[in-house]
């Protein structure tokens, strides 16, 4: 299934409307389970940070997560860039309508996006799926990371991700050139960028794979068929949201043997 379509339609809605765009944004925080692992593990990182700090959301795509961010510490210094100029023309329309100073977004390829000791921590969710030289962007993320610096990426694993589960499967995004990292093979590669500690667990365990199936799969195949399902969602996940977000709790909550998913955290120590 081809997504960029449907994230596009998405798009044109929800630039309508600030209104609009702030309501899509809390509807993702809700209903993405990798936004449930993706911010437990922000708020870590802004436990630990002072106020002076600055982050790149990389591969920013609807700005969810730079918005989050945002909403966490205005103090923070946000860029966020990504290689799709229309989504990087509507987030800059939209932060400087919400006047986020403190936000900043740029097009930028992250294969050759460099900026040596610039940030704290860089942000990277859903996107080294989609990036064939993924050698290079890690090595780009540990160059621009200040010492003590961190990474955090959530990405599909080899344990099913991408809908992929046996050898004959095709993912369920056409976009994606791998189906999913093993958790040593990622830890193997940014431990060669340089980085000095990676830390990496399991997502979307048995619970969060139901979750996902409810609450995301089924009606973003729906919506790639037709639009006219549109209409029938709102009930659909009246009927579902209770079950998905039950699911969703217990899978931020339990430490899984494998999941679908993989939460990494990179530090550079050096």
């Amino acid at each position: 299934m081809q997504y960029d379509p449907v994230k596009r339609k998405i798009g044109r809605l929800v630039n309508r409307a600030p209104w609009l765009r702030k309501l899509f944004y809390i509807l993702l925080d809700i209903l993405l389970l990798r936004t449930w692992h993706v911010k437990r593990a922000v708020k870590q990182f802004a436990v630990e940070a002072g106020e002076d700090v600055s982050v790149l959301d990389a591969g920013s795509g609807f700005g969810q997560y730079t918005y989050r961010m945002h909403r966490i510490n205005r103090r923070w210094k946000i860029k966020g860039v990504d290689v799709k100029k229309e989504q990087i023309e509507d987030c800059s329309l939209y932060f400087e309508r919400i006047r986020a100073s403190n936000v900043i977004f740029e097009y930028a390829d992250l294969v050759k996006f460099n900026e040596p000791g610039s940030y704290d921590m860089i942000l990277s969710v859903d996107v080294m799926e989609h990036i064939e030289d993924d050698i290079s962007v890690f090595k780009n993320f540990y160059s621009s990371l200040k010492k003590g610096g961190r990474v955090i990426i959530s990405t599909p694993s080899d344990r099913g991700g991408s809908d992929v589960h046996h050898d004959h499967d095709e993912s369920f995004i056409d976009e994606h050139v791998r189906d999913g990292y093993g958790m040593e093979e990622i830890g193997n590669k940014l431990k060669n960028a340089g980085f000095n500690r990676v830390v990496a667990r399991y997502t979307y365990g048995r619970p969060g794979k139901i979750s996902w199936r409810l609450s995301m799969k089924v009606p973003v195949l729906l919506l790639n068929k037709s639009w006219l399902f549109a209409i029938l969602l709102p009930l659909w996940y009246i009927v579902v949201m209770p079950f998905a977000l039950i699911l969703n709790y217990f899978d931020t909550r339990v430490d899984h043997s494998e999941g679908t998913g993989l939460l990494v955290v990179a530090i550079k120590e050096d």
